[in-house]
Protein backbone atom coordinates (compact mmCIF):
# COMPACT_ATOMS: atom_id res chain seq x y z
CA UNK A 1 0.00 0.00 0.00
CA UNK A 2 1.27 3.48 -0.86
CA UNK A 3 2.08 5.98 1.86
CA UNK A 4 -0.37 8.84 2.36
CA UNK A 5 1.13 12.03 0.99
CA UNK A 6 -0.68 14.51 3.24
CA UNK A 7 0.60 13.26 6.58
CA UNK A 8 3.93 13.85 8.28
CA UNK A 9 6.07 11.27 10.08
CA UNK A 10 3.83 11.51 13.15
CA UNK A 11 0.65 11.00 11.09
CA UNK A 12 -0.43 14.65 11.37
CA UNK A 13 -1.87 16.68 8.51
CA UNK A 14 0.80 18.10 6.23
CA UNK A 15 0.66 20.20 3.08
CA UNK A 16 2.94 18.56 0.52
CA UNK A 17 5.93 20.64 -0.58
CA UNK A 18 5.80 20.93 -4.38
CA UNK A 19 8.51 23.57 -4.71
CA UNK A 20 10.97 21.06 -6.20
CA UNK A 21 8.53 19.90 -8.91
CA UNK A 22 8.71 21.37 -12.40
CA UNK A 23 5.81 23.19 -14.01
CA UNK A 24 3.76 21.03 -16.35
CA UNK A 25 0.46 21.37 -18.18
CA UNK A 26 -1.99 19.60 -15.89
CA UNK A 27 -5.50 18.58 -16.95
CA UNK A 28 -8.20 16.76 -14.97
CA UNK A 29 -11.69 15.65 -15.96
CA UNK A 30 -14.48 14.60 -13.58
CA UNK A 31 -18.18 13.81 -13.67
CA UNK A 32 -21.11 13.12 -11.41
CA UNK A 33 -24.87 12.81 -11.49
CA UNK A 34 -27.94 13.84 -9.56
CA UNK A 35 -31.09 11.75 -9.72
CA UNK A 36 -34.26 13.81 -10.15
CA UNK A 37 -37.90 12.82 -10.24
CA UNK A 38 -39.47 12.92 -13.70
CA UNK A 39 -41.60 15.99 -12.90
CA UNK A 40 -38.57 17.86 -11.58
CA UNK A 41 -36.59 17.03 -14.69
CA UNK A 42 -39.43 18.36 -16.83
CA UNK A 43 -39.46 21.64 -14.87
CA UNK A 44 -35.69 22.00 -15.28
CA UNK A 45 -35.93 21.25 -19.00
CA UNK A 46 -38.73 23.80 -19.42
CA UNK A 47 -36.84 26.34 -17.28
CA UNK A 48 -39.97 26.64 -15.11
CA UNK A 49 -38.53 26.59 -11.60
CA UNK A 50 -38.99 29.71 -9.44
CA UNK A 51 -35.24 29.99 -8.75
CA UNK A 52 -34.47 30.32 -12.46
CA UNK A 53 -32.26 28.64 -15.02
CA UNK A 54 -30.93 25.63 -13.12
CA UNK A 55 -28.49 24.46 -15.77
CA UNK A 56 -26.77 27.84 -16.24
CA UNK A 57 -26.61 28.69 -12.55
CA UNK A 58 -25.18 25.23 -11.76
CA UNK A 59 -22.59 25.60 -14.52
CA UNK A 60 -21.42 28.98 -13.21
CA UNK A 61 -21.39 27.69 -9.62
CA UNK A 62 -19.10 24.85 -10.69
CA UNK A 63 -16.70 27.23 -12.41
CA UNK A 64 -16.58 29.45 -9.34
CA UNK A 65 -16.09 26.45 -7.05
CA UNK A 66 -13.10 25.14 -9.00
CA UNK A 67 -11.40 28.50 -8.48
CA UNK A 68 -12.05 28.32 -4.71
CA UNK A 69 -10.92 24.75 -4.07
CA UNK A 70 -7.86 25.62 -1.99
CA UNK A 71 -10.09 27.73 0.28
CA UNK A 72 -12.46 24.80 0.80
CA UNK A 73 -10.08 21.85 1.16
CA UNK A 74 -7.37 22.60 3.72
CA UNK A 75 -4.36 20.83 2.18
CA UNK A 76 -4.96 21.79 -1.46
CA UNK A 77 -2.44 24.19 -2.97
CA UNK A 78 -3.67 27.48 -4.42
CA UNK A 79 -2.98 27.11 -8.12
CA UNK A 80 -3.18 29.24 -11.20
CA UNK A 81 -6.05 27.73 -13.16
CA UNK A 82 -5.91 28.50 -16.87
CA UNK A 83 -9.25 26.93 -17.89
CA UNK A 84 -12.40 25.59 -16.25
CA UNK A 85 -15.15 24.05 -18.32
CA UNK A 86 -18.33 22.72 -16.73
CA UNK A 87 -21.01 21.00 -18.79
CA UNK A 88 -24.50 20.20 -17.57
CA UNK A 89 -26.52 17.58 -19.42
CA UNK A 90 -30.03 16.28 -18.89
CA UNK A 91 -29.98 12.47 -18.85
CA UNK A 92 -32.93 10.07 -18.39
CA UNK A 93 -32.39 9.73 -14.62
CA UNK A 94 -31.55 13.38 -13.92
CA UNK A 95 -28.61 15.65 -14.66
CA UNK A 96 -24.96 14.85 -15.33
CA UNK A 97 -22.27 17.42 -14.57
CA UNK A 98 -18.82 17.11 -16.10
CA UNK A 99 -15.79 19.29 -15.75
CA UNK A 100 -12.38 19.83 -17.24
CA UNK A 101 -9.77 21.94 -15.48
CA UNK A 102 -6.34 23.04 -16.77
CA UNK A 103 -3.37 24.68 -15.10
CA UNK A 104 0.34 25.10 -15.61
CA UNK A 105 2.15 24.31 -12.41
CA UNK A 106 3.82 21.79 -10.12
CA UNK A 107 0.66 20.07 -8.86
CA UNK A 108 -2.53 18.69 -10.39
CA UNK A 109 -6.08 19.92 -10.68
CA UNK A 110 -8.09 16.80 -9.87
CA UNK A 111 -9.53 18.32 -6.69
CA UNK A 112 -10.61 21.38 -8.66
CA UNK A 113 -12.35 19.20 -11.27
CA UNK A 114 -14.12 17.16 -8.56
CA UNK A 115 -15.10 20.31 -6.66
CA UNK A 116 -16.57 21.85 -9.83
CA UNK A 117 -18.76 18.81 -10.42
CA UNK A 118 -19.84 18.48 -6.81
CA UNK A 119 -20.81 22.12 -6.37
CA UNK A 120 -22.64 22.11 -9.70
CA UNK A 121 -24.74 19.18 -8.50
CA UNK A 122 -25.28 20.76 -5.08
CA UNK A 123 -26.54 23.86 -6.88
CA UNK A 124 -29.05 21.74 -8.80
CA UNK A 125 -30.11 20.25 -5.46
CA UNK A 126 -30.54 23.70 -3.91
CA UNK A 127 -32.55 25.02 -6.84
CA UNK A 128 -34.85 21.96 -7.01
CA UNK A 129 -35.30 21.12 -3.31
CA UNK A 130 -38.69 22.84 -3.10
CA UNK A 131 -40.19 20.43 -5.65
CA UNK A 132 -38.15 17.24 -5.19
CA UNK A 133 -37.48 15.61 -1.82
CA UNK A 134 -35.82 12.49 -3.28
CA UNK A 135 -32.76 13.84 -5.08
CA UNK A 136 -29.55 11.85 -4.80
CA UNK A 137 -26.04 12.83 -5.85
CA UNK A 138 -24.04 9.84 -7.08
CA UNK A 139 -21.10 8.57 -9.12
CA UNK A 140 -18.91 11.62 -8.53
CA UNK A 141 -15.54 10.54 -9.82
CA UNK A 142 -12.31 11.53 -11.45
CA UNK A 143 -12.25 10.38 -15.07
CA UNK A 144 -8.74 11.35 -16.02
CA UNK A 145 -5.74 13.39 -14.98
CA UNK A 146 -2.75 14.10 -17.15
CA UNK A 147 0.49 16.04 -16.99
CA UNK A 148 2.49 17.08 -20.01
CA UNK A 149 5.96 18.58 -20.11
CA UNK A 150 6.01 22.09 -21.53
Amino acid sequence: MSKLTHTDQQGKANMVDVSFKKDQLRVARAEGMIHLEEDTLRLVNENSLKKGDVMTVAQIAGIQAAKQTSSLIPLCHPISITKVEVRMEIIPAGIKASSEVHCVGPTGVEMEALTAVTVSLLTVYDMCKAVDKNMTLYAIRLLEKTKTDI
